[in-house]
């Protein structure tokens, strides 16, 4: 996941992205705990899109960023 894509979302659809990813990354713990996992790279990337996502709510927490505006048709 980029960062140009995650600044693109509100911070609603950034809070489910990031339970999803901290449950994705608990998922890849527990296949890397168990020797389940194959490729252990997994586990680094799902690191950095949890830390991607925490970054862009401490911007909004900040004030730093605002709601992307919609432009619907």
């Amino acid at each position: 996941m980029k960062m140009h894509d995650i600044r693109q979302l509100s911070l609603e659809e950034v809070n489910q992205r990031l339970r999803d990813a901290r449950e994705e990354l608990h998922n890849l713990n527990f296949q890397l705990a168990t020797h389940q996992l194959d490729n252990q790279v997994k586990v680094h990337i799902a690191r950095k899109d949890v830390a991607r996502l925490m970054t862009v709510i401490h911007e909004f927490e900040l004030g730093l960023r605002s709601e992307p505006e919609k432009t619907g048709k």
